[in-house]
């Protein structure tokens, strides 16, 4: 039966520090610890038994370790107990009736009685402790096909574990020790307590294998500790004869050399997958986008070591992971790609699981993560599977970002794997694998490094860099390391400081045209602070912007030098910090300048001693101002021409050189002459690097101040200087030693400021006069011409013949990439133009619709206008009328204010006359004795109420005044509540238009206003006109 649940548990077996090992020496794994079978064991009264059979055992048995497998904390390792210091504690006794004890029949093996044969289940995980609990649990739950056996554990590692029926001993089943893999017990608080169960491989080869989980169950519990026991010790040792018979091996290591590539790819959206970019060693990925990881292993050497079958691709986030920590990803091919030896692995990485947490999450700017990726390779000839495991860096970006460049070279990394031969199991020479180590590892150790810290991005085994130059204050063998030296900043004379101030100042202003004061400021050495502006400014890089442009474009295609510029990078300016780390910003900005400019200039591609030119301009700008300087250099400075034609224009200086040296310094030119010392023997270097690549950094710099300023002639300015200063020592030296002068001592005579200074200036006193140059050269050029006529016609015009096929096949290739070019460019001119085209027809849509609204809008306009003169007529209208109106109200009011005053004079005279009239009758009342009584003190009338007969009232009458009076009152009332209620309409009315203005307010407009401004004014007029006409009528009724 197979348990469909095995082949889920495959991941979690796989990624630990256990392997499945077939045909090869017992390497078994149990459960536990030995010392808990002992302490089960011991609690019984078998000592005695026990002791007497290891005795007997003792004679033919020896002990064996275990050979090289992979640690685990539940290796067989554990069980690797020292049995005389554990005596007592063994249960290999003999049994008696059907208790589960062991006997001794035979003398090689131990037999249990009482036990069940459960049956088997296939597993693909066999060390997985998960399924074998599973599977035991299923068969002691559900098997009903138990068998009852005897089982017959051997004493060796050579025997054979065999289930025998009882009473006949006929043999059920066999399975051979090494072929066991992994044993286990039940829990032993579970039903499977009594149960125990073992793993075992079928099959001739890895490939064919077949992993079978056989369980069994005791009688006793106690039985399945002595049973485990038993297993451990015979893995634990190996007859005398053998070992006896095994002749020593000589002690022979084998070294084997592995290249291993990686590239990962991400989802494009598309259904397919693009490359993910790499920029200074670092890999762009992005959040929650489905992976691949190709990966290809490649072997160098003569003898070949065939890989079997890839055994698992593990992927973790951080850098020294241990074995058991890696996350198993899926494989979806592996095999040899074709017949160069490449085996290429290929795998599936979801990156949204929980393992990898860290590689799904944006890392914050400037900061990196580490990643691991390994694979585990079944190798024809080694009996373990080696684990090659590659570290590199990682930048997590947002899902939509987007990558303008990328470098499309994979991660590199070398190992190198340590073999001993050793005999197998069958007496076959196997190897074991002694070590595997990554050149990563390799160069730290050369720097004094014992952690690895970080991983190299250009490996090259033939090429090292020295990490730790000699002393630079030391006069021994050694060379100077090119980028010595520390140039500083600070500027002590402060006129010089402002003299360039100026010279800055006025040079931006027009940029065409150089001050005059610049050669002479040049020479005397431009400010380290200003070096990367006047550099520029010399080189005429402020006034063009294509090359920058170029750079950018540049660095995104393949060049065929990269290999050359890899080798070239690590020996360039190893003394400085800026390229010393392997791998680091500075060797990754280096080497894209490099490799642009192989790029932008075909004819010459890259040649050795650029870099060093490259990396004294990376030092004071960034890489596109450093690009533009060096293509400058190269093309308006002539320098490029020294590696045009086979060196014919460096021959040419060579020569001049000679001269030079013949008209200026002869007793050197004859010492020269005398041992065979050429130019080019001494000056190569010195002409192709302009002197960047041995001398301190601050006569490097001066030496470009003042070939920038003044162009390529200074060069034999330098060179000449260089042997007029050596020239005692030069004369005293043989041929070997002026080489070695040269390239030891004489770099070392410039360690200090004060003596680079003092040269400089030897150098700006020599005298190179031009015409010498051209008559030098003329003279060059006969004598090659004499040469010629001299040489056979035949091997000339073959030479002939031989430049111009070089020259006819670069045109060709020229001209086969222009024609490329061209196609692509009709290609996208193509594209460009569909595009164009739509974009014509969508715009003269546009305009259309555009034309239609405006017309639209002219027409509203139109309408517009028409309703504003016809509402300025009525408004106009309507203020004629309402000045009409206002007019005849206000004579009206004026009228009414007259008659007004005119009442009012009246009412006083009659008020006059009725109080003087009534004083004179109150005199005279009160003159009157019986009168008088009328008055009171305070001359107010006491009338006397009438006295009323009732029989003179008419009820009738009564009734009518009373009705009247009521009347009256309920007219009163009602005229007061009419007023009350005009004033609380007109409060209304007030609060009504406050809120339509409000309402309106968005929609109000001139003529809005102007209506309710003319409403308003006409209803207040009318108010007002009302309300003057009542008090003048009640003014008049009064």
């Amino acid at each position: 039966m197979e348990d469909a649940i095995s082949r889920s548990s495959l991941d979690s077996s796989s990624t630990g520090d256990e392997y499945v090992l077939v045909n090869a020496d017992p390497k078994l794994r149990i459960t536990g610890d030995i010392n808990d079978l002992n302490s089960e064991i011991g609690g019984e009264n078998l000592i005695r038994s026990k002791q007497s059979m290891e005795k007997t055992m003792s004679d033919s048995l020896v002990d064996k370790d275990i050979g090289h497998v992979i640690p685990s904390s539940q290796s067989v390792d554990v069980l690797s107990t020292n049995i005389s210091a554990n005596n007592g504690t063994d249960g290999t006794t003999t049994a008696a009736g059907s208790v589960s004890l062991p006997t001794t029949p035979t003398g090689d093996c131990i037999v249990f009685h009482g036990v069940t044969y459960l049956g088997c289940a296939t597993v693909n995980a066999p060390r997985s402790e998960v399924e074998i609990y599973r599977n035991m649990a299923v068969l002691n739950e559900q098997s009903q096909g138990d068998i009852p056996i005897v089982l017959s554990v051997p004493a060796t590692a050579d025997g054979t574990v065999r289930l025998m029926e009882p009473g006949t001993d006929t043999e059920i089943s066999s399975y051979k020790i090494h072929r066991i893999l992994f044993c286990a017990r039940g829990p032993v608080e579970s039903n499977e307590k009594r149960c125990f169960a073992f793993t075992f491989s079928h099959g001739d080869s890895a490939d064919s294998a077949i992993f079978q989980c056989h369980v069994f169950r005791c009688d006793l519990p106690e039985a399945v500790a002595k049973i485990l026991y038993c297993f451990a010790n015979t893995f634990r040792r190996v007859p005398k004869n053998r070992s006896s018979n095994t002749k020593p091996l000589p002690e022979s290591n084998h070294d084997f050399v592995f290249t291993v590539n990686v590239e990962i790819r991400e989802e494009d959206g598309k259904g397919g997958y693009t490359l993910c970019p790499r920029d200074k060693n670092v890999f762009k990925l992005r959040c929650n986008l489905d992976k691949k990881i190709a990966i290809t292993v490649q072997q160098s050497g003569s003898k070949e070591l065939k890989i079997e079958r890839c055994f698992g691709l593990l992927v973790s986030p951080g850098r020294n992971v241990k074995h058991g920590d890696m996350t198993l990803i899926e494989k979806t091919s592996m095999g040899y790609a074709g017949e160069d030896g490449i085996y290429s692995i290929t795998g599936h990485w979801d990156p949204t699981e929980s393992s990898f947490a860290v590689l799904n999450t944006e890392t914050p700017r400037d900061t990196r993560v580490f990643m691991t990726v390994a694979i585990d390779l079944v190798i024809i000839g080694i009996q373990e599977p080696v684990r090659f495991a590659m570290e590199t860096k990682a930048k997590i970006f947002s899902q939509t970002e987007r990558f303008w460049y990328f470098m499309s070279k994979p991660h590199t990394e070398l190992f190198h794997v340590k073999l001993k031969q050793v005999e197998g199991s069958n007496g076959d020479m196997i190897h074991e694998v002694v070590s595997v180590t990554s050149q990563t590892e390799l160069d730290r150790k050369k720097a004094g490094m014992t952690l690895p810290l970080g991983q190299t991005k250009y490996v090259c085994s033939d090429i090292q860099t020295p990490q730790e130059g000699p002393d630079e204050e030391s006069d021994g063998d050694e060379p100077l390391l090119s980028g010595s030296g520390v140039v500083s900043k600070e500027i002590t004379d402060e006129n010089i400081l402002e003299a360039w101030k100026d010279v800055l100042k006025r040079w931006h202003q027009n940029l065409v045209q150089k001050p005059k004061q610049t050669h002479q400021l040049a020479r005397k050495g431009i400010p380290e602070a200003l070096r990367g502006e006047v550099w520029q400014l010399l080189s005429g890089c402020q006034t063009t912007s294509e090359l920058l442009e170029a750079y950018r474009i540049l660095i995104t295609k393949d060049s065929p030098c990269e290999n050359v510029i890899q080798r070239d990078i690590n020996r360039t300016f190893p003394a400085h910090e800026f390229f010393k780390e392997n791998g680091g910003i500075g060797q990754e900005s280096l080497f894209k300048i490099c490799k642009a400019y192989s790029v932008y200039d075909e004819e010459i591609g890259y040649c050795q001693g650029q870099s060093f030119l490259a990396a004294a301009l990376l030092l004071h700008m960034p890489e596109e101002q450093a690009f533009s300087v060096l293509v400058k250099i190269m093309f308006d400075y002539g320098l490029r021409d020294f590696f045009r034609n086979d060196f014919s224009v460096l021959h040419l200086h060579f020569y001049q050189l000679e001269r030079l040296l013949q008209d200026q310094l002869p007793d050197v030119f004859d010492h020269f002459m005398e041992m065979n010392l050429e130019a080019h023997m001494y000056a190569s270097q010195w002409f192709l690097t302009l002197f960047t690549a041995k001398f301190p950094l601050f006569m490097v710099f001066h030496i470009l101040d003042i070939f920038l300023s003044e162009g390529r002639n200074f060069i034999f300015n330098v060179a000449l200087a260089l042997l007029k200063v050596s020239r005692k020592d030069l004369l005293a030296l043989d041929f070997e030693g002026v080489l070695k002068y040269f390239r030891v001592q004489l770099p070392k005579r410039f360690r200090t400021e004060e003596a680079t200074k003092e040269f400089m200036q030897t150098a700006v006193g020599c005298k190179v006069n031009a015409r010498k140059l051209k008559k030098y050269e003329k003279e060059y050029l006969s004598i090659k011409e004499q040469e010629m006529q001299q040489e056979d016609p035949i091997e000339r015009l073959e030479k002939e013949n031989k430049r111009l096929m070089e020259v006819y096949i670069r045109l060709e290739q020229e001209n086969d990439d222009m024609a490329h070019e061209l196609v692509e460019s009709k290609l996208n001119l193509s594209k460009k133009l569909d595009t164009s085209q739509d974009l014509s027809e969508a715009l003269t849509r546009e305009l259309m619709q555009t034309k239609k609204k405006l017309v639209e809008t002219e027409e509203e306009k139109q309408r517009l206008d028409l309703e504003s003169q016809q509402v300025k007529e009525m408004c106009r209208r309507e203020l004629e009328r309402l000045e009409t109106d206002n007019g005849r109200n206000t004579a009206i009011i004026a009228d009414y204010k007259q008659i007004c005053s005119q009442l009012s004079e009246r009412l006083e005279k009659q008020q006059t006359a009725s109080r003087k009239e009534l004083e004179a009758i109150r005199s005279n009342v009160k003159s009157c004795d019986r009168c008088s009584t009328m008055f009171d003190s305070d001359g107010k009338v006491q009338v006397p109420e009438p006295k009323i007969d009732p029989l003179s009232i008419n009820p009738r009458i009564m009734d009518l005044e009373r009705q009247v009076r009521d009347l009256e009152l309920e007219l009163a009332q009602t005229k007061l509540a009419l007023v009350e209620a005009e004033c609380k309409s007109q409060e209304l009315t007030h609060q009504l238009n406050s809120a339509v203005s409000e309402i309106q307010a968005s929609k109000n407009t001139w003529f809005t206003k102007t209506l309710n401004s003319i409403k308003e004014v006409a209803t207040t007029q009318k108010k007002d006109g009302s309300k003057e006409l009542q008090r003048n009528n009640s003014i008049t009724k009064e």
